[in-house]
């Protein structure tokens, strides 16, 4: 018995800076049905009220609960393995505010870990200083390994591309939280007190969020409007268990 609805953002509920048609409906549906709702998303500048902000401005109101990031999984993973510990961090309100709220006291001097996330302000000197602090014993995270995102005029570098500077810098590698870690997922169904078997996760995307979902022991709904096409799904080895056309599509009564 489905429970709960586990779904990306991009690709899924938005497209750019727009609400995919029938979307916010079939929110509204599975709420109507008792159905929990989360949204994911590897975006780690925001806040969840940020966000929530920003989907009510294209037409989609959800509480901020509803929402769960990179940053918060971030978060809940440090506190996990090591309780009001320190970290040096290079990111966004987002990241910084979960990281603060989890406990984290941040910092330049001797931190426990160097902490890369999304943001638009990256310095040399700001990675001169993760590349020295993890060199010197600091352990490498970052919220998630997307190389790059998408900006009104192009592509721009994302938090795995600027991990990756400091790893070769360093010759130390990052352990990566956000999807497509099966441990974002499970943190976040924790948030909301489901078990895997009773919750399904919905993506456009194989190699993120499908793969997730199917290591996390989850039904999979891959939707058809992000950027998987139909006739790719055949060459992965795992399979989603629903194809749909939209988010609209997607029957769990």
């Amino acid at each position: 018995m489905i429970r709960a609805v586990i779904m990306d953002m991009d690709g899924v509920v938005v497209q750019g800076e727009r609400l995919i048609e029938g979307a916010g409906d079939a929110i509204e549906r599975f709420r109507q049905q008792g159905l929990k709702v989360l949204i994911l998303t590897n975006n780690s500048i925001y806040t969840q009220r940020d966000l929530a902000a920003r989907l009510s401005f294209i037409g989609l109101e959800v509480s901020p609960e509803t929402i769960y990031t990179s940053a918060l999984a971030t978060a809940r993973f440090l506190h996990a393995q090591m309780p009001e510990g320190k970290a040096y961090v290079a990111g966004e309100a987002g990241l910084t505010t979960a990281l603060h709220d989890i406990g984290y006291t941040l910092t330049e001097l001797e931190p426990d870990y160097v902490v890369i996330g999304e943001t638009t302000s990256y310095s040399f000197g700001r990675i001169t200083r993760a590349v020295r602090l993890v060199s010197a014993g600091a352990r490498f995270i970052a919220t998630n390994p997307d190389t790059n995102g998408p900006a009104t005029d192009g592509l721009v570098p994302a938090t795995g591309a600027i991990a990756a500077l400091i790893s070769s810098a360093s010759g130390i590698s990052p352990y990566f939280v956000g999807k497509p870690n099966p441990l974002m997922l499970r943190t976040a169904l924790r948030t909301i007190d489901v078990h895997s078997e009773e919750a399904i996760m919905v993506g456009d995307r194989m190699d993120t969020d499908i793969v997730m979902g199917v290591e996390s022991g989850m039904q999979t709904a891959l939707v058809l409007t992000g950027v998987t096409r139909r006739e790719d799904i055949s060459a992965y080895p795992y399979q989603p268990s629903r194809v749909l056309d939209s988010i609209t599509d997607l029957d769990v009564g």
